[in-house]
């Protein structure tokens, strides 16, 4: 029999620690970093340039250079959520950043990566003339 180590507990725990963790950061930084908000809309009034909340800023601007970039983003999405299925059966062992995974593991870590540079311009970048302001 093959040694085997059960995903009840060790697995649960580490999610529940990672669950946890992610959303004491998470709830850390929806309280140091506002939100734009502003008062009710009116469709007689509309702000412009109006600025989506600090976790969507990268889709805007995104989109802010040419309208057709949404479609990376959706096939992006639609290929994360297809990977379950792409990447094949698992392993009989767990291995962290396999070299079977690879490609994948880079995907991921360069769309990680891009939408961290398109949130910190957006947040950062976006004042007068594209002058640095910070966001408080």
């Amino acid at each position: 029999m093959k040694s085997y180590c059960k995903s009840s507990p060790h697995l649960f725990r580490l999610i529940r620690r990672a669950f946890w963790l992610y959303a004491c950061i998470l709830a850390l930084a929806a309280w140091l970093i506002p939100a734009p908000l502003q008062e009710p809309a009116n469709i007689a009034l509309v702000p412009n340039p109006a600025k989506s909340a600090w976790f969507l800023l990268w889709i805007q601007e995104l989109v802010s250079y040419r309208l057709w970039l949404i479609y990376p983003v959706v096939l992006a999405g639609a290929l994360f959520t297809g990977l379950p299925w792409l990447i094949g059966r698992a392993p009989d062992r767990a291995v962290w950043f396999g070299h079977q995974h690879r490609t994948i593991a880079l995907l991921v870590g360069t769309a990680f990566l891009g939408i961290l540079a398109l949130t910190a311009v957006a947040l950062f970048c976006r004042g007068e003339n594209w002058a640095f302001r910070l966001p408080f």
